[in-house]
């Protein structure tokens, strides 16, 4: 399971489809000897829920019912970083207002299985079985390795996403500052004047017009027929 995972990431264009056949392959899992089993998963950050990922419609649904009210198996999972088993939601007294919101699903029993992951965020796998008592102790355990197994693939599929992002925006700042100096010198080579004369020259108009250096920059680039500059430095 853990190669699959790993090969999985790899072939993964972003975090959020890695996630989707995480679940996917999850549910299929356990589908079956456990009933009808639908699995999401919560990202969790500091004061924000990074992604969500759901093997089906239903799971997503049932899934959002718990932000709606900051608590659920997931949820609690994530936090408090214990497996929350609920055998019958018919008959525990966990979680009575979001027992009460899903029972329309058809879902009796569920598991929270936190994965742990770093700099403070944390994951919560959830299933969910259309039959009461369904997650015997071996049906446990196997959630809890799924999950052991799928927190160093998540590690890596968040420590991938932050660095994408990060080059993202290092290149778009970059291609920002390539726009400013090129549109610079061209103001230099119509007005015939210094490059701070330029520079001033370029801040009163966006200033005045109300419209951001990079912006302006490009403006400038395309009315003498110059294109957006391509930064190639990150490039391999």
């Amino acid at each position: 399971m853990t190669a699959q995972l790993q090969s999985m990431v790899l072939e993964s264009d972003d975090v959020q489809e890695f996630l989707n056949g995480l679940v996917t392959v999850a549910a299929q899992a356990f589908t079956g000897p456990y009933g009808d089993v639908f699995c999401g998963i919560t990202l969790l950050r500091p004061r924000s829920m990074v992604t969500v990922a759901s093997s089906s419609e239903k799971a997503r649904q049932v899934d959002e019912v718990q932000y709606g009210f900051d608590d659920g198996p997931c949820l609690r999972a994530a936090r408090e970083g214990i497996t929350i088993h609920i055998r019958d939601f018919l008959t525990d007294p966990r979680f009575p207002e979001y027992r009460d919101a899903i029972a329309s699903y058809g879902l009796r029993s569920a598991l929270g299985i936190p994965i742990r992951l770093d700099d403070g965020a944390s994951a919560g796998l959830d299933f969910y079985s259309t039959e009461p008592n369904t997650f015997d102790a071996k049906g446990i355990r196997v959630a809890e390795g799924f999950a052991r197994d799928a927190s160093q693939s998540l590690r890596l599929a968040v420590r991938v996403a932050k660095l994408t992002e990060a080059g993202t925006n290092m290149r778009t700042a970059m291609e920002s500052r390539t726009s400013i100096d090129m549109a610079i010198g061209a103001i230099m080579a119509q007005n015939r004047c210094s490059q701070d004369e330029a520079t001033a020259i370029l801040r009163r108009a966006s200033s005045n017009r109300n419209v951001k250096l990079r912006d302006l920059s490009a403006e400038i680039l395309n009315s003498i027929g110059q294109h957006r500059p391509v930064v190639t430095y990150f490039d391999s």
